[in-house]
């Protein structure tokens, strides 16, 4: 191949990937009229159309879909190399993609990043919150945070907080009108808030454990919701009772803006890990920040 074919194709991924020869062009700083020549100049080369465009549309053809698929693994390793590079610098610097969801986020990564970001001006990092499961490569995300028991097995996985509870709870005009759950099996007598995760698709069952017994109970109730303050937010208002992190609501409790039940059902479980691809090559700016999250406790 020649050298040149190498900018085509980097061309190519870029315009796969936007889906646009206007947002692909202002992603490179290169003219959509350069991007356009050298897309096709490929296709000419190869002998096979990549690319189907309309006056108003753009997708990739079963061959460029091929393509893509094929030179996204390498130019990662290539785009990876050259950002480890840096630490021939005196200052880490670049850019780290993070996926994780809200409670994960503000309990754990943003108070590190309060504390980290100041003193190297040069890091920067994306944050993608998504309450569902992330593939990180097809994403390209440099790590993800998640529970313990939700990280896939052929990830590198480091523990970055404290093991979790999970806390039953509701609020005391609900509980004026309905008398308190004793064991998990009551829960089908009371009004209780599900939670779908979006990748999962099917609504979560809430689960629980006392003297080695284990239970899954499916509730039911007005509200379906994909997100851990919503489910706050019913219980404070006395619609439903809700299931949801301990850590979450434990200043509710505390204030006696909610009650809580079935302690002793709630053991605790693995927290919150830091996860990425094992041939990941760390960047300094990567290493500086996976070694301030490590859960020192």
């Amino acid at each position: 191949m020649r050298r040149g074919d190498f900018s085509d194709l980097a061309v190519f991924i870029a315009v796969a990937e936007e889906g646009s020869f206007t947002r692909a062009a202002a992603k490179l700083g290169l003219s959509q009229s350069a991007l356009s020549y050298a897309v096709r100049m490929l296709e000419e080369r190869l002998k096979v159309r990549l690319l189907s465009r309309t006056t108003r549309s753009l997708s990739l053809t079963d061959a460029g879909e091929r393509l893509l698929n094929g030179l996204r693994p390498a130019f990662d390793h290539i785009d990876s190399e050259l950002a480890a590079l840096t630490a021939l610098h005196d200052k880490p610097a670049g850019t780290i993609r993070i996926t994780t969801f809200r409670h994960a986020a503000k309990t754990v990564l943003w108070p590190v990043l309060a504390k980290l970001l100041p003193d190297y001006p040069d890091i920067s990092v994306e944050i993608n919150l998504e309450e569902g499961l992330t593939d990180i490569v097809a994403g390209r995300f440099d790590a993800g945070i998640r529970l313990g028991e939700q990280v896939q097995k052929d990830m590198v996985a480091v523990k970055v907080g404290p093991d979790l509870r999970m806390a039953v709870v509701g609020s005391p005009s609900y509980f004026a009108k309905h008398k308190p759950p004793e064991t998990p099996r009551d829960l089908g007598d009371h009004r209780c808030t599900s939670y779908r995760q979006t990748t999962a698709g099917g609504l979560f069952a809430w689960e629980f454990e006392r003297d080695g017994v284990e239970l899954e109970v499916r509730v039911n109730g007005p509200l379906v919701l994909n997100d851990g303050e919503m489910l706050e937010a019913a219980a404070l208002d006395g619609l439903a009772l809700a299931c949801t992190f301990e850590s979450q609501v434990a200043h509710h409790i505390s204030a006696g803006r909610l009650v809580r039940v079935l302690e002793d059902w709630c053991p605790p479980f693995a927290g919150y890990h830091l996860y990425y691809p094992s041939r990941k090559q760390h960047t300094p700016a990567f290493a500086i920040l996976l070694e301030a999250l490590r859960h020192k406790g």
